[in-house]
């Protein structure tokens, strides 16, 4: 076939790119992205035909000190006849002794682009704040002049986003992070980065039927930063009865892990995605755990997307 020719072509080139070696990322990981999208693609608002709310919470390497720690709650959903779609997003994310805290708002203009696809142009903008406790940290001595937190640095920031879809199939490409605010040094301590970094972001998936009540669902993210290494997840989940999503994850160069889901009801789900690293620090951790939880309120008729396989 030749969709599967073409979606092979573009596995094959990701895992070429994915080869790169430079520094770490800042932005926080997902496993689950393909159902936390509106994180890092403000196209993606509205998609779902309904209002979504969504809330993440993932914990990276348990059990190894200062590991990062995410929360995100999402809520999105389409307005005016579809074409448009709103969204907003709030995060926490702490690394060590770092913590940045962000809201954003979206905005989505969608256009039909066949019978029952939609192209949207996404934007997004809003404020991180960014906060270094320095003085918590065990190894910093008493009178030591990096011994300074830096409190509350307002950092504006704004994104854009196309996600062209149809009912089984994806496509989207986001920057959410334009500016590359610089962030105050504190008193010549290497703790702290100098800079945002710009963040890109390629993903693509495709949902197939195997058989009455199963389907298959390969997906992948690229994600790029200037002066990082590019990045790769390749997921393929399975669909059972349209009410469970099971499949496994493997992110290049850095980890692997399984992933779960169940539809409660047509409204609510339950996720749950738990990677293993498989580079040197994987011996210092018990690996990382991603709850998700997402409920559709269908307030209004006809603009329901069911089942929701993205």
């Amino acid at each position: 076939m030749k969709l599967l020719r073409t979606i092979g072509s573009i596995f094959v080139l990701c895992a070429l790119l994915a080869s790169t070696t430079t520094r770490a990322q800042q932005d926080p990981m997902y496993s689950q992205y393909m159902f936390n999208t509106l994180a890092f693609n403000p196209a993606y608002a509205g998609s779902g035909g309904v209002l979504t709310a969504m809330a993440l919470s993932r914990h990276q390497w348990v059990g190894f000190s200062g590991a990062p720690s995410t929360q995100t709650i999402l809520v999105h959903s389409p307005v005016k006849a579809d074409k448009i779609a709103l969204g907003f997003e709030a995060m926490n994310d702490r690394i060590g002794a770092t913590n940045q805290t962000s809201a954003f708002g979206n905005f989505a203009y969608r256009i039909r682009t066949g019978t029952n696809t939609h192209l949207s142009f996404g934007l997004k903008g809003g404020v991180n704040i960014y906060q270094a406790d320095l003085a918590s940290l065990t190894t910093v001595e008493e009178g030591d002049p990096a011994n300074v937190n830096t409190k509350g640095q307002f950092l504006p920031n704004f994104g854009f986003g196309l996600f062209w879809h149809g009912p089984r199939y994806y496509v989207g490409l986001s920057a959410p992070k334009l500016l590359e605010n610089k962030l105050d040094a504190v008193s010549g301590a290497v703790l702290v980065p100098t800079s945002e970094s710009r963040h890109y972001f390629l993903i693509g998936g495709y949902v197939f039927d195997i058989g009455r009540d199963f389907k298959f669902k390969p997906s992948f993210m690229l994600r790029n930063v200037s002066g990082a290494p590019i990045s790769l997840d390749l997921n393929a989940n399975f669909l059972l009865r349209d009410k469970i999503w099971f499949g496994a994850m493997y992110r290049f160069g850095n980890a692997f892990g399984l992933m779960g889901q169940y539809l409660i009801t047509d409204q609510f789900r339950v996720g749950y995605a738990f990677d293993l690293t498989t580079s040197r620090l994987g011996a210092y951790n018990a690996g990382t755990h991603e709850i998700m939880l997402s409920y559709d309120f269908r307030f209004l008729k006809g603009r329901t997307i069911s089942p929701r396989y993205f």
